[in-house]
């Protein structure tokens, strides 16, 4: 499984407006200039993070973007299925009611238990770490 730039650089951002929490509208071409990301392709990712509600924005010369919550109630797996959709390593995995499967082989495969072990545990890890756990990560690497 790989993640394109939109789930990768989604969550760089969100992490940047995570360190600036609560200091306001944070500007994009900050962000972009920071997390070393085209303003225009950050403009698209925000537009995705903000119609799924987890930013807002605000216009004008002090503009910018802010998180809609606190850091710690927003995990990567969050962001990940906002950019990205569904996580599942393999396709047959994108539905539990079998009459909407994607392959013809879902009620004997073999191997659909292995892929569904390997969804669940990319799951639990990204479901367990949050923006805030992200920004204690870097607080604590600046301190050495």
């Amino acid at each position: 499984m790989k993640l394109s730039t939109k789930g990768r650089y989604g969550v760089a951002a969100m992490y940047d407006l995570a360190l600036h929490y609560g200091q306001g509208a944070i500007s994009l071409k900050s962000v972009a200039q920071r997390q070393g990301i085209s303003e225009h392709y950050l403009e698209q990712l925000m537009g995705t993070l903000r119609k799924a509600g987890y930013v807002k924005s605000v216009r004008g010369a002090q503009g910018g973007y802010s998180l809609t919550k606190e850091p710690a109630q927003i995990s990567v797996g969050d962001i990940i299925r906002i950019m990205e959709g569904p996580i599942a390593p393999v396709d047959c995995l994108l539905s539990d009611d079998a009459s909407r499967t994607f392959c013809s082989r879902v009620n004997i495969c073999v191997t659909r238990g292995v892929w569904a072990k390997v969804r669940d545990s990319i799951t639990s890890v990204l479901d367990s770490i949050t923006l805030a756990d992200l920004c204690n990560e870097e607080k604590g690497q600046g301190d050495e």
